[in-house]
């Protein structure tokens, strides 16, 4: 048992001081995690990885949500989607006729030289998400974990507890299906 369980055991016991003594254990690695899924996002990106973390913190260790951690890939899974609804709601705020509505700013040099990405339409991305989720939870928990918290496929796999070759079939299928929604 590595020593983030050992933590998130005392975290369900309900001492105190052990959300503390969480922060400096895996700190790093979400910071990693964050700067990895921010570098995917449009040019122009105002959010970094330590305000991305930071928040991320704020909510994991806020309320009900860090009573129900069981293991160190179940703390990073609760991560994944912490981050992911923190980028989704940026994009939304940023989409607001406050702050520009749908007007994308473009810088002309830029354009020329980069594909378009995933990240380029965020919010289409979540509401694909979550019909995928509706239709194939696993698949759609591995998307969570590869994409947005930055896992390899077999850190992943441990952490929904499955085969490498499951996780890789998982992936293959939910791209496939993700493109397909997308397109339509």
């Amino acid at each position: 048992m590595n020593e983030v369980t050992r933590v998130l055991q005392r975290i369900q016991r309900g001492e105190g001081a052990a959300a503390e003594d969480l922060l400096p254990l895996v700190y790093e690695e979400l910071r990693r995690l964050a700067a990895i899924r921010l570098k995917e996002e449009s040019p122009g990106q105002t959010l970094q990885a330590t305000a991305l973390v930071h928040e991320a913190w704020l909510r994991l260790t806020s309320g009900e949500a860090r009573a129900a951690w069981d293991h160190r890939g179940h703390f990073f899974a609760a991560a994944a989607e912490a981050i992911r609804r923190i980028l989704v709601e940026n994009h939304r705020r940023k989409r607001t006729a406050k702050r520009g509505g749908q007007m994308v700013r473009r810088d002309v040099e830029l354009e020329l030289i980069e594909a378009p990405s995933w990240s380029d339409d965020l919010l289409a991305i979540d509401e694909v998400l979550s019909r995928l989720e509706t239709a194939h939870p696993r698949k759609a928990e591995l998307v969570k974990l590869h994409y947005f918290a930055g896992l390899t496929l077999g850190e992943a796999a441990d952490v929904l507890r499955i085969s490498l070759a499951t996780a890789e079939r998982d992936w293959v299928y939910a791209r496939v299906w993700l493109f397909r929604e997308l397109q339509s």
